[in-house]
């Protein structure tokens, strides 16, 4: 089976247009959505009503919590907190609804996938050293073989023993047996490391292969949505350098 794996969209219909065109041509027979499809964008119906029909499954993000009701974003900074307000105004009954309902984990054989860290949930803490991941070490037999999780906007891989996290720098490797992985697989509308182009992973879990891809698409255009729906105009210019 092949797994196509995508998270924080942010309401960039653009990225998600091209990630899912991308995606058509994978020969991906499962799909799922690690979460934060609104937040920051100027597309949070547009971006929900595509997720909602591509993935098999989706998981709750933080951004999607705050949406939903479903916790507390009081102490975000003002920018983030307007583009939450918009969203929440903007979203119809049913993605509402829709974000009201997400889980905050699932499991696919021993594939596991959630936000932020598998640790404490409802946190949504990050994982993007190896530092970070090395707090899973002590429940390294209750994690999957591979942990998909979103939240840092970053491409990143750690292979973790019982005692030890490495991390992995490759773009495409082999999974190796006596390992735990956790991958985090970028953004698709957001992306934070320097590289403009949207981000989505794809497994073989046959060929236990994963390869980490990058698509372009038109950042103009999903920037000029941010601008029309007047909010922080730095989420729009952050998209064209890749921060």
């Amino acid at each position: 089976m092949r797994v196509g794996i995508l998270s924080d969209i942010h309401a960039n219909l653009e990225a998600l247009a091209s990630v899912v065109k991308a995606l058509e041509n994978e020969r991906v027979d499962m799909h799922a959505c690690l979460g934060d499809t609104v937040g920051y964008g100027g597309s949070p119906n547009e971006c929900c009503d595509v997720v909602r029909e591509l993935a098999e499954f989706t998981i709750l993000g933080n951004h999607d919590a705050a949406v939903a009701g479903r916790m507390d974003y009081s102490y975000y900074y003002d920018a983030a907190r307007q583009a939450l307000d918009f969203h929440a105004q903007a979203l119809s009954s049913a993605n509402m609804e829709w974000l009201r309902s997400l889980p905050y984990e699932r499991r696919v054989g021993d594939m596991y996938f959630c936000h932020g860290s598998p640790i404490n949930l409802e946190e949504f803490e990050y994982i993007f050293a190896p530092e970070q991941a090395a707090r899973c070490l002590p429940v390294w037999d209750q994690l999957g073989e591979i942990t998909f999780i979103g939240h840092s906007h970053l491409c990143k891989a750690f292979a973790l023993t019982k005692e030890e996290v490495f991390e992995v720098v490759a773009p495409k490797f082999v999974i190796r047996p006596g390992f735990k992985y956790i991958i985090s697989v970028g953004s698709v509308g957001q992306p934070r490391d320097y590289d403009n182009r949207a981000s989505y992973v794809v497994y073989d879990t046959m060929e236990r292969v994963l390869e980490f891809k990058r698509v372009p698409y038109d950042i103009e255009a999903a920037a000029n949505r941010i601008y029309a729906a007047d909010l922080e105009r730095n989420f729009g210019n952050r998209l064209f350098l890749g921060v």
